[in-house]
């Protein structure tokens, strides 16, 4: 087993990493099978969280008064995890959107990676569910916070030790750092032309935004562009 990386957990608005967005972003260093550093950071996703989000994860559009903005906190996380692999359960959706931002940013972040929900899937056939809440009881783990990234972080680390324990000798390559591969371009931010049409649009039709309109990249204005105008029509001259 590999007993130094970064156990990494976000909490998002959404699936998607090329249009969803981070809420929070929860990381533990370990060093020689031991905790030596954490980092935990509200995100401000220039959004309203949206309700099945909230009552997900209990965060709210209040939790989001002082966050550091996206591009802050995704160089802090960077720099944080240095060299080493990241370990999460279903770790590549937690990369992916990383990676996402870091490519906006013009970051390197190339990573290895532990998954412990495919070590999961290998190790537990007698256990029906394998979600990190429902492995986490089944072995006992304790979480304070169900979906809190900081609190699943901790716990991916904690099953990742209690697995190898029992199974790293019978399967040892699930317990070695892979390379994780997301193949992302950069995104282009809203267009002026874009922006003036977008607000000239919402103005006219009275329609209240669920999102800051200069946070949005460019495919991402042409999507409610055309959502807009598809629901409500074109601005009459």
């Amino acid at each position: 087993m590999s007993e130094n990386y970064v156990a990494l957990d976000l909490e998002t608005t959404g699936l998607n990493p090329n249009r969803d967005r981070i809420l929070e972003i929860g990381a533990v260093k370990v060093i020689g099978g031991e905790v030596t550093d954490t980092y935990e950071t509200f995100v401000d996703c220039q959004m309203r969280i949206p309700e099945k989000i909230t009552a997900l994860t209990g965060i709210d559009d209040s939790m989001m008064k002082g966050a550091e903005c996206t591009e802050t906190a995704v160089r802090t996380l960077v720099d944080f995890c240095e060299g080493l692999p990241l370990l999460g359960h279903n770790v590549i959706f937690d990369y992916s959107f990383i990676k996402r931002q870091a490519v906006n940013y013009k970051l390197s972040f190339e990573k290895k990676g532990i998954d412990t929900l495919k070590i999961a899937r290998q190790c537990l056939d007698d256990v029906p569910s394998k979600s990190l809440t429902s492995l986490c009881c089944h072995f006992g783990i304790g979480q304070e916070r169900h979906h809190r990234a900081l609190d699943d972080a901790i716990s991916s680390s904690e099953l990742y030790k209690l697995l190898a324990g029992e199974y790293a000798r019978a399967i040892p390559r699930a317990f070695v750092p892979q390379e994780l591969i997301f193949q992302v371009k950069k995104q282009n931010p809203i267009t002026n032309s874009q922006k003036v049409y977008l607000i000239d649009l919402v103005k006219y039709h009275k329609i209240e935004l669920d999102v800051t309109i200069e946070s949005m990249t460019r495919n991402d204005a042409s999507r409610l562009i055309d959502k807009i105008i598809l629901e409500y029509g074109r601005i009459k001259r």
